[in-house]
């Protein structure tokens, strides 16, 4: 038998607040909020993901106000230990799954777990195909359009170079860019990418032959408008190397723009930069001493980059009503009555919330 389902619901606009309604936070390995006869079994992909982090905080806090019990595991990048988290609570016995995958083109046994089990299935962050949502009628997303970031990203590098014709270097009316990508095949990663240069196409500053949205993938090779394209996976460290690597083979006073996927490889672009002499306080509109460098998250870090002007621009990606999201939507899929009203936003296509992004140009 199913536990009792909790006898009241969070009101909307405490799921419609920027602020956590609580200030539990979440434990190191595993994070669990007690009270209430709802349990919800999570998995985030893994805990140092700096955005997931924010993620996870903000869903604990909800579950606290909610006065419902939340364990959230870390899943450590490893998609067989996702699955086996996974079965364990179904073992368990938890109400509902919220699951951030691993690997979102290969979660068949943790769909087919919750399928088993008759739970409701919340994933979050990576979006499976439409072919596993459809498969599953108790199977929601909760995630924003990151085709958005990328236009996003696009818009305010195009700002700038209207602001400042000289940071057009060689005067070709052209970006030459690098793109620092997140992990190979995440739709955010893939859509990021080719939004961003969408949007600089649209503004008339990459041109026809240097891009095609139907055909631009992680793979494509270098050309006149992106001198370099690489994945870092998400990570500072990662992006610092493939930037340094790019100034000594590509020399920065050919590279006019970074565009990173999110703010922690951003952040590592900047540190290369900032080796090198570029990117300090007050250099800004310096083409000798500043390169442009956009990102997406809006994460703390990118904000003090913001501030500190090392950092162009971001997009945020609002980990806050992103994490409320999915705990109100746990709750109104145990309950088994999902709509607008019981889960607080809007609901489209019966299974998915889309948390909009916001242009972040000002600390």
């Amino acid at each position: 038998m199913r536990k009792p389902l909790i006898a009241g619901f969070l009101g909307l606009a405490c799921a419609l607040s920027l602020a956590a309604c609580s200030d539990d936070s979440p434990g190191p390995s595993g994070t669990e909020t007690t009270g209430g006869d709802i349990t919800i079994g999570s998995v985030v992909y893994k805990f140092d993901d700096t955005f997931m982090s924010s993620m996870r905080e903000a869903m604990t806090k909800q579950a606290s106000s909610a006065g419902v019990t939340i364990d959230i595991q870390d899943g450590l990048n490893d998609q067989a230990r996702e699955n086996e988290l996974v079965n364990n609570f179904v073992t368990q016995g938890v109400d509902v799954l919220a699951i951030n995958p691993v690997k979102a083109d290969i979660i068949d046994p943790v769909l087919q777990s919750a399928k088993e089990a008759g739970l409701p299935i919340v994933f979050f962050n990576k979006q499976p195909s439409d072919t596993v949502m459809n498969s599953y009628d108790k199977a929601y997303y909760v995630g924003a359009k990151a085709e958005d970031s990328g236009t996003m990203m696009g818009e305010i590098l195009a700002e700038y170079f209207k602001d400042y014709p000289a940071a057009d270097k060689n005067g070709d009316g052209m970006i030459q860019f690098v793109m620092l990508t997140g992990e190979i095949n995440h739709q955010d990663a893939v859509l990021r990418s080719q939004y961003s240069q969408q949007a600089l196409q649209d503004a008339g500053l990459i041109s026809a032959g240097c891009f095609d949205i139907n055909t631009w993938s992680q793979s494509t090779s270098p050309n006149e408008c992106m001198l370099a394209n690489q994945t870092a996976n998400w990570d500072t460290a990662a992006a610092t190397d493939l930037m340094n690597n790019w100034i000594t083979s590509l020399g920065l006073e050919n590279i006019e723009a970074v565009i990173a996927n999110n703010d922690d490889m951003g952040l590592g672009a900047i540190a290369a930069l900032q080796a090198n002499g570029y990117n300090a306080t007050g250099t800004k509109g310096d083409p000798a001493k500043y390169i442009p460098v956009v990102a997406v998250d809006a994460t703390d870090k990118g904000k003090a980059a913001l501030a500190a002007g090392s950092l162009l621009g971001t997009v945020l990606n609002d980990a806050v009503n992103q994490g409320q999201a999915v705990v109100n939507l746990s709750i109104a899929a145990a309950r088994g009555d999902v709509s607008d009203a019981t889960v607080g936003y809007p609901i489209t296509d019966g299974k998915f919330i889309w948390i909009p992004y916001v242009k972040v140009t000002e600390a």
